[in-house]
């Protein structure tokens, strides 16, 4: 059985930076970057290592601003 992969896709001036998604990925690759601030004045979510995504959506599924998208390949 092929492993499934995903793309995670922040809109990062919507993001507020609550965190609520690092706190549900299961592979651990969604941290606050906290060299970067957004027009919002927050630090936003980001991916660390995009090929390890699983494509679980976990972190869109929290998102209170719906601004993750996840793909499927």
């Amino acid at each position: 059985m092929a492993k499934v992969k995903g793309k995670v896709s922040f809109q990062e001036n919507l993001c507020k930076g609550c965190g609520l998604c690092t706190t549900v990925c299961p592979v651990k690759i969604i941290t606050l970057d906290t060299s970067k601030i957004n027009v919002k004045g927050y630090h936003p979510a980001t991916v660390n290592d995009p090929n390890r995504c699983i494509g679980c959506a976990n972190c869109a599924t929290i998102c209170p601003d719906v601004v993750i998208a996840v793909e499927r390949e």
